[in-house]
């Protein structure tokens, strides 16, 4: 079982700092959460590279 890796992002809508959870165990991944601020819906797109350093980009949904 792996633990998930806290991340913080900002909401691109309302400019809230978020923090979010991402699962180690997927190397790349992309997916919608709905901000926890204004519920505006956010794209997330999180990846691991090769020392297992993770990167974080949120955008909008409509961008």
């Amino acid at each position: 079982m792996s633990v998930l890796e806290p991340a913080s992002i900002q909401c691109p809508y309302c400019w809230e700092p978020l923090e979010i959870s991402v699962d180690p165990s997927v190397r790349e991944q992309q997916y919608v959460e709905d901000c926890q601020v204004c519920c505006q819906p956010i794209v997330i797109h999180a990846w691991f590279d090769e020392s297992g350093e993770l990167t974080v980009e949120a955008e909008a949904e409509n961008e």
